[in-house]
């Protein structure tokens, strides 16, 4: 019994282990993949994203353009979005892919959103179709940010 347990603890130690190992290289691959499902009849213009959770699930997301232009959403915000409604809240690193020879950068909005739903720390993978990556930290992309802190009411006296 003793034996049963101990391997089940170093296996569950093993495959949590090995979920947080994935690789730029690989959550790029990730967001590639899901570019392919882009919806840009307009721009023409398809970026696909993929985040990686602490736990080291990947969510993936490629933009969803629209006819009234503002309400199109992007790949970044499909990516947090979904893992969002699946009850992640803790996040380590996220790609962004597009066909783009310059590296692909969020948008402001984006930046916005990441920075509120993940925080200063996530680890943004940006790419470029020669397939050359420049990692960088959220607060870089964003160094002044909004946030809940300029929510907070001042008690009146």
């Amino acid at each position: 019994m003793l034996l049963s347990t101990s391997l089940n603890i170093f296996l569950l130690a093993f495959k949590i282990k090995q979920k947080n190992l994935m690789t730029n290289e690989e959550l790029i691959k990730r967001a590639k993949e899901v570019q392919k499902k882009a919806h840009a009849p307009y721009s023409k213009f398809r970026v696909g994203s993929a985040i990686l959770t602490d736990d080291g699930e990947v969510f993936t997301g490629c933009n969803i353009e629209n006819s009234s232009y503002s309400l199109t959403i992007c790949a970044e915000r499909v990516a947090i979005f979904k893992a969002y409604s699946e009850g992640k809240r803790k996040f380590k690193k996220i790609a962004i892919v597009s066909d783009s020879k310059n590296f692909i950068s969020p948008c402001g909005a984006c930046r916005q959103v990441l920075m509120d739903l993940a925080g200063p720390e996530l680890e943004v993978i940006l790419t470029n179709s020669m397939n050359e990556m420049k990692v960088v930290k959220l607060s870089e992309l964003l160094p002044l940010p909004f946030g809940s802190k300029n929510l907070k009411k001042k008690k009146r006296g």
